[in-house]
């Protein structure tokens, strides 16, 4: 480039600034890549080196003081934003016994699923159940909810879960409210495995419909989706990248649970070796059962029970449980790409 052109151009840009103008053919390339580029990277958070940490938080902190006792799983690449994604937010929830995480309501759609312990409980909007290990169950925006640990059978143990929230979603779009209730725990007004009944067993209401775009059944046992793996692994052919993978469902509408958040457990069968895929979604893992390894953008990460890690947009995930079986539990911002016509994956030949 001549000098005097140079010269001539680096002066506009500097007459455009004042007037908060800049150039897009100076960025264009970046604005609109030839493929993703997320801004966060994969990671590996090890339960085993997180549990101190959360059995120390409970010494100093109680579940009433914190509002929620949470240690928040952050990506490396995005630090002080709380985000495990660029639109999803993870954390590891410890409540003691004898402990209430005080109500609280908010438009942000959160999803708990139990890591270990049993005796706690969450109560959505009045109806209260049971937490255990592998359950999934989802507070949908603005909806009331407490969560406590009563112990069951006389045993008295810690629970923890991993919280997954739209949090950095709803940042970005400015739309986050809250709102604190005035009693800690609100008042159970439906028996226990009420949503379950009217519409978790292939049936639905005559009147009275659920009106909303969250699922009506907000508890999804670990027991029937363990039941369901189990028999498709035995009856059906293995699929090449996923094993045996089945997406978590609005009963209502066949959609998902949540309009911001897509939910999924698959198996990895003792000896999958899978094949490599990716999709625009970035994905949030728990591992459920056994050990393994995930291939992540050429990067091998070995995971064992209860640890979580993370796959970027468009990286390239495969799947290996060369020594026994493996549970998975997962959840996305898929509905979301869905709703927008953007999402994309591709599945890669061995």
């Amino acid at each position: 480039m001549k000098d005097d052109l140079r010269t001539a151009r680096l002066a506009l840009y500097e007459d455009m600034r004042a007037q908060k103008l800049i150039p897009l053919w100076e960025s264009l390339h970046a604005l609109v890549p030839t493929h993703p580029a997320a801004q966060y990277q994969p990671a590996l958070w090890r339960y085993a080196d997180i549990l101190p940490h959360l059995k120390r938080s409970g010494e100093v902190i109680t579940a009433e003081e914190a509002v929620r006792r949470v240690l928040v799983l952050e990506n490396p690449a995005l630090p002080g934003s709380a985000a495990i994604t660029s639109t999803l937010y993870a954390g590891l929830q410890l409540i003691l016994p004898g402990e209430v995480a005080p109500a609280h309501r908010h438009s942000q759609s959160a999803l708990r699923f139990v890591v270990s312990g049993l005796g706690a409980y969450t109560t959505v909007d009045g109806e209260r159940t049971s937490m255990h290990p592998g359950d999934f169950i989802i507070t949908p925006s603005w909806t009331w909810h407490d969560h406590g640990n009563t112990g069951v059978d006389g045993a008295c143990e810690p629970v923890v879960w991993l919280d997954g929230l739209d949090i950095p979603m709803l940042s970005f779009f400015g739309a986050g409210f809250a709102e604190n209730a005035d009693q800690a725990s609100q008042t159970v007004t439906r028996p226990e495995g009420s949503s379950f009944a009217r519409y978790g067993c292939n049936m639905a209401p005559v009147r009275q419909l659920h009106q909303g775009r969250h699922s009506p059944v907000f508890s999804y046992p670990y027991a029937r989706s363990r039941e369901a793996l189990e028999t498709l692994r035995r009856t059906a052919a293995i699929d090449a990248w996923h094993g045996v993978k089945l997406r978590y469902v609005n009963p209502q509408t066949g959609g998902y649970p949540m309009p911001t958040m897509a939910t999924f457990m698959q198996l990895l069968p003792r000896g999958f070796s899978g094949q490599g895929h990716r999709s625009t979604d970035g994905t949030v893992y728990s591992v459920v059962e056994g050990s393994g390894v995930a291939t992540i953008a050429g990067q091998r990460y070995t995971f064992a029970p209860r640890d979580t890690f993370v796959v970027p947009s468009w990286a390239t995930v495969a799947f290996d449980a060369p020594s026994e079986d493996v549970v998975l539990f997962s959840y996305s911002d898929r509905p979301v790409q869905d709703a927008m016509g953007i999402l994309r994956e591709e599945f890669l030949p061995a």
